[in-house]
């Protein structure tokens, strides 16, 4: 959820205004994130949601904040950037990560996070024998993990298994994926705290006040920190910031989506016109070409996108 080039993001050739930004922030900003899950002040809130979505055998009762930053055990190794890295009291390791667009290997990518959190419990000595506690990487992601796949199911729950028995292999390494398009229920049809949960990820932003059902302890304080009223005007103008890269992000990505679109609807009308041979294959390639400069250019501002084609 990071955006690493913010130069490029101000380049773009539309810009969202944010004097439309409503009552509460946007979770699914950097700058929301952090604020609601990401402090001591409101380290409640992020355990509530773990104990929703893990459902970790005797619950998590208090948790640590870890460094997101995590740099490798030589300096070859490359630096890995988390939203959230946590550690339960029972030495748990938990990684939180919320992604807006689908990019190239995103998958690998989580694994190989996970990998560093298994890594960095290694011991030095011949005393240590491999133990180790579990890692569980939660991904909330506002995008189809397969658009292929037509189904609601909105949770998935990923664990090393026998293929064969369909048993757990091992029960340290454990991924969530949260697909936010997926959820479709109304507020009325909220029947557990993970779906009450994905529903604020989902909608909170565009909420006038907090539903009837989720009057509780938790979800009221939530909205309390959510208010954009509420912020000071240092935190105001960064929530300015970091919507303005969420939703200029958006336009762009479909933008270049739209504009494959119309080459490969261009390529699909020339085949039925079966113009000539030499003729089709010329103009093919120029608009592959065009395809190519358009991908090359979002990957020079937000990096590797999928899912496009």
């Amino acid at each position: 959820m990071r955006y690493k080039n913010s130069k490029a993001m101000a380049d773009t050739k539309k810009e969202v205004p944010v004097d439309d930004l409503g009552v509460y922030i946007n979770l699914l900003t950097d700058f929301g994130f952090k604020r609601i899950f990401g402090t001591e002040a409101n380290k409640d809130l992020l355990i509530d949601f773990l104990n929703a979505v893990l459902k970790i055998k005797g619950g998590i009762k208090d948790l640590q904040y870890a460094n997101p930053e995590r740099k490798g055990r030589i300096k070859k190794d490359r630096t890995i950037i988390f939203d959230l890295h946590c550690t339960t009291g029972k030495g748990e390791r938990i990684i939180v990560e919320v992604q807006n667009q689908s990019h190239k290997n995103f998958k690998e990518r989580g694994l190989h996070y996970a990998c560093r959190a298994i890594q960095e419990q290694e011991k030095k000595g011949k005393k240590w024998k491999f133990e180790l506690c579990p890692v569980y990487s939660v991904n909330i992601v506002n995008f189809h993990l397969d658009k292929r796949l037509k189904t609601e199911k909105y949770a998935s729950y990923v664990q090393l298994i026998d293929r064969d028995t369909h048993q757990v292999f091992c029960d340290k390494l454990t991924f969530v994926y949260l697909e936010l398009p997926r959820f479709i229920k109304k507020k009325e049809e909220l029947q557990n705290n993970v779906e009450r949960w994905i529903y604020v990820f989902k909608y909170l932003h565009k909420l006038k006040k907090l539903p009837e059902n989720l009057h509780n302890e938790v979800f009221q304080k939530l909205v309390e920190e959510a208010k954009i009223a509420n912020m000071t005007p240092e935190e105001y103008n960064a929530y300015n910031e970091s919507l303005k890269n969420y939703r200029n992000m958006n336009i762009v990505v479909d933008e270049f989506k739209e504009t494959i679109a119309v080459k490969n609807k261009t390529i699909a009308a020339m085949k039925k016109k079966n113009l000539e041979q030499g003729n089709l294959i010329a103009k093919k390639d120029y608009v592959i070409a065009e395809q190519s400069n358009v991908i090359a250019e979002y990957q020079r501002r937000f990096g590797i996108l999928t899912g496009l084609n």
